[in-house]
């Protein structure tokens, strides 16, 4: 198999340590440096070239493309993709972990544990958006912030407003995010690959620092996650697309709680904390999947003439609920169902004596005239308003 390595720093350990992988199991592969290529469209078909000269064909791409230039990288995954060529991680997939408050507001959808999470820009939000999260102390995040750079603690109110205001002030994003204080100084970072974590890691801060990022002097050891977290890891990675990722998570008292979710995950400090060929993992996964083509499945099968794609919540008056699959009739008026979300879990292609429960999600695929009588109608899919909490002060 010959691999495209898409890297700025050939040198680096998560760069050499694929090499070696990828080679130690008979496949070519090559670190191309992202910024030299180009990108060109015609009618017959898009192409790339890389320092002047049309890019010979490749099996698989591993993209390992830093932030500061996500734009450009992930449009050259993109192109590949198009040309038709595995991408270990797709150009959504990135783009979308790459944005801090895009990929929290995906995530909250399904009810992920996570960090209370404000994001405002007019400055008579800003003390609301503090109380809404819980009160100082609030951590203050650049939304294009990574190694920790751009993470501040503000201890007090006054002390996060004027940090908030300033940094506005310069047109930075910031998000304001609850401070988990039974975590302070420790986060885990759990290593997905596929539909597994392969490897977890707590890293923990030095002295007084309260980031536990490695970058910023943080000291790592090898832990074994608990069901719970692990679950929430994939769960995570999945929900944005990413076939390779490392998700940072705080140990709250409530469970896990996400801070991030990184497609481009580092190799050095885990293979060392934890003494596994994490990069041998890798090269396997991508073995295994390359001859999968890629493809956005709920546009796929939509093209098919008055068909669709839906998800059908089950609530606790359902008609389908004690019933099996095959009881449901679902099948009889065209409706395949492709797959059960259950709390956490995914039963995949259920069988026909399954049984459905009340809070379940039917994920189907049939004609739309039928599915447009089992969805529910709008009134219906509004979620209540949430009630505000106001703190009490003591008199």
């Amino acid at each position: 198999m010959k691999i495209a390595l898409l890297t700025r720093e050939p040198k680096n350990y998560s760069s050499t340590r694929l090499r070696e992988a990828a080679e130690k199991r008979g496949h070519k592969i090559v670190g191309l440096n992202v910024m030299k290529m180009g990108i060109h469209l015609d009618t017959d078909g898009p192409s790339i070239d890389y320092r002047g000269k049309e890019l010979s064909s490749y099996d698989a791409v591993i993209p390992r493309i830093g932030s500061s230039v996500t734009f450009y990288g992930t449009a050259v995954v993109r192109q590949f993709e198009q040309m038709g060529t595995f991408t270990l991680n797709g150009s959504h997939a990135i783009t979308m972990s790459r944005d801090k408050l895009r990929s929290l507001q995906v995530l909250s959808r399904y009810k992920l544990g996570m960090p209370a999470t404000a994001f405002v820009r007019d400055r008579k939000s800003i003390l609301g958006a503090i109380e809404r999260v819980g009160g100082a102390p609030v951590v203050i995040k650049l939304l294009e912030g990574t190694q920790g750079i751009g993470v501040i603690l503000a201890e007090t109110t006054k002390v996060a407003e004027a940090i908030i205001e300033t940094l506005q002030s310069t047109s930075q994003q910031v998000i304001i995010q609850k401070f988990v204080a039974e975590s302070k100084g420790k986060d885990l970072r759990a290593f997905v690959i596929g539909d597994r974590v392969v490897a977890a890691m707590r890293r923990s801060a030095v002295g007084t620092e309260f980031r536990s990022n490695v970058h910023r002097g943080g000291t790592t050891e090898a832990v074994t996650l608990s069901p719970e977290f692990e679950a929430t890891a994939v769960r995570a990675a999945h929900i944005l697309g990413l076939r390779v990722a490392g998700v940072d998570m705080l140990e709250g008292t409530d469970g896990p709680q996400i801070m991030e979710v990184n497609s481009s995950p580092g190799l050095e400090g885990i293979e060392k904390a934890t003494g596994l060929d994490i990069a041998g993992d890798i090269i396997k996964h991508l073995e295994d999947q390359v001859r999968f083509e890629d493809f956005d499945i709920r546009h796929r099968l939509t093209l098919a003439r008055g068909y669709q794609v839906a998800e059908l919540p089950v609530g606790p008056d359902s008609e389908f609920v004690g019933k099996s699959v095959k009881d449901t009739g679902l099948r009889d008026k065209d409706i395949v169902i492709l797959s059960i979300q259950r709390g956490g879990i995914t039963i995949p292609n259920p069988r026909n004596d399954r049984a459905i429960m009340a809070g379940d999600v039917l994920v189907c695929y049939g004609v739309k005239s039928a599915l447009l009588n089992l969805v529910p109608d709008l009134n219906a899919r509004r979620r209540p308003k949430k009630k505000s909490v106001k703190k009490k002060t003591e008199s």
